[in-house]
């Protein structure tokens, strides 16, 4: 289970440093009144900090060798 979690942090923290942020739409309605209806898309923005990706990727890999110590 540790080795999986310890994965999933390099692997997200690879991902993180590739994209530096995540880009979404947000669909909005504005009005609705009987059968007219009018919406509007706002795209926003969430950073990454590249120091979370870089922070994920070293605690992945601390935990994969922590790991392999107790195992030996």
């Amino acid at each position: 289970m540790r080795k999986i979690i310890a994965l999933l942090l390099i692997v997200g923290g690879i991902a993180g440093l590739a994209t530096p942020y995540i880009i979404y739409t947000e669909k909005e309605k504005v009005v609705d009144v009987g059968p007219i209806e009018i919406n509007t898309e706002e795209e926003k923005t969430i950073p990454i900090p590249q120091i979370a990706a870089v922070a994920a990727i070293i605690i992945g890999i601390g935990m994969l060798a922590m790991g392999s110590r107790s195992e030996v």
